[in-house]
């Protein structure tokens, strides 16, 4: 395996990190609406395709708060771990969980890049894991502190990709007709321009019915 294989539901992990009000209130590099929307596409995208997901949070109770509930609740059944550490890779419970896995290959969005991201990504890749960042689904303080965190996790081996360019690698062909509706849908709530494109056709083109909004 590596970093050249595709990825698919069967060698990879979800890993979501610190997703909590108090490290978004930080965030200045993404719109931090872009950045919620972009994360719960990312988690629905892991229960779509049905790949393991974890969720990990900082001092909920202390400093951070609970975890978005739109992201909790894409996977209702996921016990989020609870950490002190800021970087997840110095803690037990979290490195266990990822390696009773079995999968190589770590999708990972993170608050925030420079810190949340890079720590455990970087040790992740010392261990011979791979890492994918998932750049619109994770932010900085600053550009500029997400660039360079972004940058140095690049030069030590880790992969940028975006929450959208994960999905369609997960799907692939069009004829995988178990996972099409779930990924047609997802496109069409949470890819803007791509999802309006994909509403136009339908109706316009394919003449469905315009689909009603509950």
């Amino acid at each position: 395996m590596s970093i050249r294989e595709l990825i698919n539901p069967k060698n990879a992990v979800f890993i979501f990190i610190d997703h909590q009000p108090q490290m978004a209130f930080g965030v200045t590099n993404i719109d931090r609406q872009q950045l919620k929307n972009n994360t719960v596409a990312l988690a629905k995208a892991s229960k779509i395709f049905d790949v393991p997901t974890i969720y990990t949070s900082v001092e909920t109770e202390s400093f951070s708060g609970y975890i978005w509930p739109e992201l909790l609740a894409v996977h209702p059944d996921i016990k989020p771990i609870e950490r002190t550490s800021m970087n997840s890779w110095e803690d037990k419970a979290f490195v266990e969980t990822v390696k009773k896995t079995g999968r190589k290959k770590l999708i990972i969005a993170a608050l925030w890049t420079e810190v949340c991201l890079a720590f455990p990504a970087l040790m992740a890749l010392e261990e011979g894991f791979e890492v994918y960042m998932v750049t619109d689904a994770s932010g900085g303080t600053s550009q500029d502190a997400h660039e360079r965190a972004i940058q140095r996790m690049t030069q030590a081996g880790a992969v940028p990709v975006t929450w959208q360019q994960v999905l369609l690698e997960l799907q692939r062909d069009w004829a995988r007709k178990e996972t099409y509706d779930a990924v047609m849908d997802l496109v069409r709530e949470y890819s803007g321009a791509y999802g309006m494109g994909v509403d136009y056709a339908y109706t316009m083109v394919h003449k469905a019915p315009q689909r009603k909004i509950k």
